[in-house]
């Protein structure tokens, strides 16, 4: 087995509450909230939702019949469940798991997403290709990630107000598991993984104070979600969202069987209190509706 990437956990954090709810972040959720309108899918069966945190975009998923949500983090998935009103039916399934070890078989889901949560991947095409592999062909997978090409650090590196350059192609950690890339490299990632770009919109491009103090939210999201629509033409906020249709075959996994071991792959039976590998003899608990994949926990 492979060793594992480093892993960006927000286990104990109260980063919904901090950063979403008392953080002045209205305008980002909003603007947010009308890219995923624009190109979820209207319906489908199950959607994964990898980097679900404390549940913050899971109810606009309604178009899907069933939704996993899926996150590292056992304390976020636990405030995900209290924030959703049927947090504990069968709709929603919580998983803790690694994204580079996705427990589950090839070409199970016909929908994914995953927003802001590329930033934290310091192998962020190992991700990608996880995703592709239990997505069915067809399926659509709407990716968020954190913009280096953005307006904001071409003019600071003009000005030579920083070091790096926005017009390169390498992914920039400005934070320890905190990456910025190039548009252009991440669709590279996308097509390497069997993805084909379908649309790309431009997000949060009035992120700065100075926005949010002077003109009002509303205003500012009816703002954004005009400047959304240049995103296939030029990327230059510091966020885009792109969704992408998994093209090409895959392996599918075996019929009948939903999860795999994480650590040997192996075929797993579903169990409502603890799941064994009997290839390898991984136990993997299931606790309070948390199903625990973390082999590196």
């Amino acid at each position: 087995m492979t060793e594992t990437p480093p892993i960006c956990n927000y286990e104990g954090s109260d980063y919904q509450n901090t950063f979403w709810d008392q953080g002045n972040r209205a305008y980002e959720d909003a603007a947010e909230g009308v890219a995923l309108k624009r190109l979820l899918p209207k319906e489908g069966k199950l959607m994964l939702e990898l980097g679900a945190g404390a549940g913050r975009n899971t109810p606009r998923y309604q178009g899907f019949e069933r939704v996993v949500l899926l996150d590292y983090s056992r304390s976020q998935l636990e405030q995900a469940q209290q924030r959703l009103s049927a947090g504990l039916s069968n709709r929603y399934l919580f998983i803790a798991a690694d994204a580079y070890k996705l427990p589950f078989q090839n070409g199970v889901f016909d929908g994914a997403t995953m927003i802001r949560t590329l930033h934290h991947m310091a192998e962020p095409r190992l991700a990608l290709e996880q995703v592709r592999n239990v997505l069915k062909e067809n399926s659509i997978f709407i990716l968020e990630y954190a913009n280096k090409h953005n307006l904001k650090a071409i003019f600071r590196y003009f000005f030579k107000k920083q070091h790096w350059n926005p017009f390169s192609p390498e992914p920039i950690e400005f934070v320890a598991l905190n990456y910025d890339f190039h548009p252009a490299t991440v669709r590279s990632w996308l097509q390497n993984s069997q993805f084909a770009v379908e649309r790309q919109l431009t997000v949060s491009h009035f992120r700065m104070s100075f926005f949010k103090r002077f003109i009002p939210t509303k205003m500012l999201v009816f703002m954004d979600s005009l400047a959304q629509l240049s995103g296939d033409a030029w990327q230059l906020s510091p966020s885009v969202f792109v969704r992408n249709r998994a093209v090409g075959e895959r392996t599918q996994g075996r019929e009948g069987l939903f999860f795999k071991c994480p650590a040997c792959g192996n075929g797993l039976t579903d169990s409502q209190i603890e799941i064994v590998c009997n290839e390898c003899d991984r136990h993997y608990p299931v606790e309070n509706g948390i199903y625990d994949f973390r082999v590196d926990k």
